[in-house]
């Protein structure tokens, strides 16, 4: 068992490494407590009081601080949030500049406290993953190489585990997001370590009050008839996250290319337009926040009409958030919109006369299903049931079953940007390098009128090198081997040129290959040498299948570079 564990953790540091994860977690435990109680008891649940029209405003005016703070505090950075753990994840060597951190946090909360309808997940993601790295750099020497990308999950996994209140799903999140059909496993335990830690720091500060985040209750025995169920909802959950996804991708698209002042004009009058119209149709303007409060909302019976509209609403909420610059995260967005398509089908087995499955077990499914289909983490979102919901142990099952069908409908989508489709090994990662990492540029060469005697004797004996280029001024035409000049008789090697014997028919390379199109070309033509050209066709140089082998090898001692 000791054995087992070892091997998730780097060399013999270890110890030092959970210690450093438990630090961690007690930081972002601190920070995130500091930043749920700024946003939602301070500005949300304030703004929640105040009369309509003003709650209409609100959230143009907090689009506006929002990209007001991002550009001055963090210098001109973008609202994202979680995809930047992504994204830091996936760098051989993880970076996250620190001066965004408080930026991006109080982005999140102006955005999220003056109703626009995102999570409060996204800032906390961000800020742990970036004191993970922050972490790592003051304790370098004693913790070793190796240690940042732990850390940096570790970081994620307890900004989740603090804000959520859920240290599993925490845990099962931050291993999950960064790719789709893969698992980051060897940050299993620092994650761990860092979300318990979070968890308890969180629920122990003075001013926050822990309650669940959904209050969903579920009641009744789970059968066969909730399984067919569940495999409906996830086929439905399947197809709605595909279609979110496609429109988030068009929203963030939107926000990278549109200008603040435009954006949150356009956004802040549909997100006040959505309120009116919500406080309207439902008694509340549930367009606004991150939507916890629509749980509330289906406590009593609504019509099938309602929910429809509710759903279309809540989603047409996010997609204008987001495009209008907004910062902040989509897991909480997802689950209410899972919550709310489980409403939906528990309402239309209602019309058709199926009662006998309790209606309860429905909004969990749809969560599940809806958040797994969304951001591609569908042990997260089951163990998100089983934490967030009374009774939720129940519905695992279910759950799973629905998260597993709604993962095979919704294909490779996914809201979050920079997922990979899963781990890559140390060739793999080093092939998909740019060619210039394995590019010798000094090369010593040989003209076109040289003759064979004097290739074999200048390079092939006297440099050792039994493949040369052929360059004449810059310009390359081929590759002179020693095989090519030893099939001709040697009382002809002083009346040959290198222009008669050479190759000129193997593939040339320019430097926008990677080197696993460099190898191909090897496989594909039996060489271990490619030459290299510009645009122009000039010479630059060559890559040797040797040298790719070396850069491997450097790569592993210097922990990937």
């Amino acid at each position: 068992m000791r054995t087992a564990l070892r091997t998730l953790l780097p060399e013999a540091r270890g110890s030092r490494l959970l210690g450093a994860s438990a630090l961690l977690g007690v930081l972002v435990g601190v920070a995130v407590a500091i930043f749920e109680y700024l946003t939602v008891e301070v500005v949300l649940h304030e703004v929640e009081t105040l009369p309509l029209g003003v709650q209409a405003l609100a959230p143009l005016v907090g689009l506006g601080l929002t990209a007001m703070i991002l550009r001055t505090l963090g210098n001109g950075c973008s609202p994202s949030t979680s995809d930047e753990y992504i994204k830091a994840y996936h760098m051989r060597t993880p970076s996250l500049p620190t001066r965004p951190v408080p930026a991006r946090l109080l982005a999140g909360a102006a955005t999220i406290g003056f109703g626009g309808s995102l999570g409060l997940e996204g800032p906390s993601i961000y800020t742990g993953s970036s004191l993970g790295l922050v972490v790592q750099r003051r304790l370098e020497r004693w913790l070793g190489r190796g240690s940042a990308k732990l850390l940096l999950t570790a970081g994620a996994a307890a900004g989740v585990a603090a804000i959520f209140q859920a240290p599993a799903t925490g845990v099962l999140f931050a291993l999950e997001s960064p790719y789709r059909d893969d698992l980051a496993h060897r940050a299993l335990l620092p994650s761990l370590v860092a979300s318990a830690a979070a968890y308890l720091t969180f629920v122990s500060v003075p001013f926050v009050h822990p309650e669940p985040l959904l209050g969903v209750v579920i009641t009744g025995d789970v059968g066969a008839q909730e399984l067919v169920g569940a495999v409906l909802i996830g086929v439905g959950a399947g197809l709605g996250g595909r279609a979110y996804a496609s429109m988030v991708r068009r929203a963030k698209a939107t926000a990278s290319t549109t200008g603040p002042l435009v954006q949150v004009a356009i956004g802040g009058g549909i997100l006040g337009a959505l309120a009116v119209v919500s406080n309207t149709l439902f008694d509340e303007p549930l367009s606004l926040g991150p939507g916890v409060g629509v749980v509330e909302w289906l406590d009593e019976e609504r019509s099938l009409a309602l929910l429809l509209l509710l759903f279309v609403v809540r989603a047409a909420a996010t997609f204008v958030t987001v495009g209008a610059g907004g910062a902040g995260g989509l897991f909480i967005p997802l689950a209410v919109q899972g919550v709310l398509l489980g409403r939906i089908v528990s309402a239309v087995l209602d019309e058709v006369g199926m009662t006998e499955t309790p209606e309860r077990i429905w909004p969990v499914l749809g969560l599940a299903a809806f958040l797994a289909a969304g951001y591609r983490t569908p042990i997260a979102a089951v163990m998100f049931v089983a934490e967030s919901t009374a009774g939720g142990g129940s519905a695992v099952v279910p759950a799973l079953v629905a998260a597993a069908v709604s993962q095979l409908v919704a294909g490779r989508s996914s809201v979050a940007k920079g997922q990979q489709v899963e781990r890559r090994g140390h060739l793999e990662e080093r092939i998909t390098l740019p060619l210039t990492a394995a590019l010798t540029t000094d090369v010593l060469t040989v003209p076109s009128d040289a003759t064979v005697a004097e290739f074999v004797w200048n390079h092939a004996l006297g440099q050792r090198q039994r493949v040369v280029p052929v360059v004449d001024g810059r310009d390359y035409l081929g590759l002179c081997t020693v095989d090519a000049c030893s099939a001709l008789d040697r009382e002809a090697w002083t009346e040959t040129s290198v222009a008669e014997v050479m190759l000129d028919d193997l593939p040339v390379a320019t430097p926008s290959w990677s080197l696993r199109d460099v190898l191909v070309a090897m496989d594909r033509h039996g060489v271990d040498v490619v030459a290299v050209v510009d645009d122009a066709e000039h010479f630059v140089g060559v890559v040797h299948e040797a040298e790719i082998v070396k850069l491997g090898q450097i790569l592993a001692d210097t922990g990937g570079a």
